[in-house]
């Protein structure tokens, strides 16, 4: 990392610094309005991923009503249509002026640095932490972290200084994952265009158009946004002319046509209390262990019995898209997406192709497969992923920068919120559940409940055997554990929140609800 001057820029202190104003920046922002935070946004616009990562076609994959803040529904919430993208920032940017949180905005502002200036002689780790394995005050009444901002694309630096720091950059955007390929087997050897989804977001209809129009088009990935963007190059080759995009897949995933099975709401499924119970959770004892073995027929039964669905629905079998892993480990892991509208329609008519490889490389005319099998085209887009970590780390100093992903190559976050070895930090948006809007709330309100004092951390030591146990979790729940997903335990890490917040955990009117009821955000809303 870059060293930048700051001598000749005399710093701006306040309280509580928050970098980022998507989703969860705002969330956490509304939550600590009391004490006036300065939000960082490097776009001119609040909606982070939802404005700027975004196709012409891209939608909410959710209910409008499962997507929404406890005390700000949607307007029309029982529509069942799925919100556009343009509806979801309309609704996010109604949301940051209701609650007046864009007076502490400042847009165009992209924080380049950050140095630790608190206290670096604990003993413990010199993380300035206290010896006796406590974390700290949050606000300590002087200045922890020094914060370096560019401001409207400036080569100038302006320094600010803070007690307490919020991370809500996320983990999707600004930085696109690239694959590796050998030597002279690049994009370079390719004769036509090569992008990454990134640079295709970027586009307004008429370009993006243009670009498929007429094109042999290479999709590499098999996620949603690969999917949207595969529906998006079938209907711009509609016609004797239109040329087909061939899809090319790695790893299979499950995909669901709509949120009911055989007739059943999604959600009796995996998103009530009663249905969480066959599965596993952190620290959940040997009652619990022993509950769960014994569940565990009913568990893949249910697995199976959603597969069926699927495969009832969609041509998997013929095409070779049967994933050969079982539906809950792409829940479990934050992977399920939904089909796009009549996709299956254009594979019929034999717009949208597949090739399934997990080596690949570019060649004069397109990509080439280890098998030796040849795929010509005018256009490769990468829809592989963004590099979260690197923002993270480009930013963020050592020895903290280590911190990120030990031991496990995932973000050990008490509570989704705290590192426990990063002092006077926290990190809003790294957690993904069914729905990752609500998730950020309910980490914003407690975060705020423990800026506020309103109850204590336990020591470091107990922190990260919580953190490290969560990690356990998901390894045994799926082989897709890199995402950081709590998707089959929600309602209990719900449960620990309001604990902490001394609220119930119980939210529903009776046992019933309680049981076999969905659980939403209007389930949180703050107690009188």
């Amino acid at each position: 990392m870059s060293t930048i001057n700051e001598s000749n820029h005399p710093k701006i202190v306040s309280k509580i610094g928050i970098i980022g104003g998507g989703v969860s920046g705002i969330a956490i922002a509304k939550q600590l309005s009391h004490l006036n935070p300065i939000v960082f946004e490097a776009s001119d616009s609040i909606g982070g991923v939802w404005k700027h990562c975004t196709y012409n076609s891209t939608k909410l994959q959710s209910h409008r009503r499962d997507y929404e803040f406890t005390d700000f529904p949607w307007p029309e919430r029982d529509n069942n249509d799925f919100p556009t993208h343009v509806e979801v920032v309309d609704y996010l940017r109604s949301y940051a002026k209701y609650f007046d949180v864009v007076k502490n905005i400042r847009f165009k502002s992209k924080v380049v640095e950050l140095r630790f200036s608190g206290n670096t002689n604990s003993e413990f780790g010199g993380l300035g932490l206290s010896c006796d394995l406590e974390y700290g005050c949050l606000l300590p009444g002087q200045s922890m972290w020094d914060v370096a901002v560019q401001t409207n694309d400036s080569h100038a630096i302006q320094w600010y200084s803070f007690e307490f720091v919020v991370v809500c950059i996320g983990k999707y955007g600004d930085i696109p994952k690239i694959p590796m390929f050998p030597s002279k087997r690049g994009p370079e050897v390719f004769n036509g265009k090569v992008l990454h989804t990134l640079d295709y977001c970027k586009l307004d209809q008429q370009a993006a158009n243009q670009l498929l129009n007429n094109k042999k088009v290479v999709i590499v990935g098999f996620k949603k946004s690969a999917l949207d963007l595969a529906m998006e190059c079938a209907q711009a080759n509609q016609g004797v002319e239109g040329k087909p995009c061939t899809m090319v897949i790695r790893t299979l995933h499950w995909t669901v046509p709509h949120y009911w099975i055989w007739g059943l709401p999604f959600f009796l499924f995996y998103s009530t209390r009663s249905s969480q119970l066959l599965h596993q959770r952190p620290n959940q004892g040997l009652l619990r262990d022993l509950l769960c073995f014994l569940l565990s027929p009913m568990r893949l039964g249910i697995s199976k019995f959603i597969e069926s669905y699927i495969m009832s629905k969609a041509p998997l079998e013929k095409y070779g898209l049967k994933p050969e892993h079982p539906f809950e480990e792409d829940y479990a892991s934050c992977q399920m997406a939904i089909m796009p509208e009549n996709f299956f329609s254009e594979v019929e008519k034999g717009k949208i192709l597949f090739k399934k490889g997990s080596k690949w490389w570019f060649c004069n005319e397109g990509i080439e497969f280890e098998d030796g099998a040849k795929v010509e085209a005018d256009v490769v887009i990468l829809a592989t992923g963004f590099e979260g970590k690197k923002k993270l780390k480009a930013i963020l100093p050592e020895p903290f920068c280590s911190l990120l992903e030990y031991p496990s190559g995932l973000m050990p976050l008490y509570r989704g919120t705290i590192h426990p070895l990063i002092p006077n930090m926290a990190f809003i948006g790294y957690v993904e559940s069914v729905s990752n809007l609500h998730s950020s709330e309910l980490r914003s309100m407690w975060l705020s409940g423990l800026v506020d004092d309103k109850f204590k951390l336990p020591k470091v030591e107990r922190m990260l055997s919580q953190t490290l146990e969560e990690i356990e979790v998901m390894k045994r729940s799926t082989r897709f554990y890199k995402r950081h997903c709590i998707s089959t335990y929600s309602i209990n890490h719900s449960d620990e929140i309001c604990n902490d917040l001394g609220r119930s955990s119980w939210r529903k009117k009776n046992w019933i609800s309680e049981a076999f009821g969905p659980y939403s955000s209007q389930d949180y809303q703050k107690e009188n």
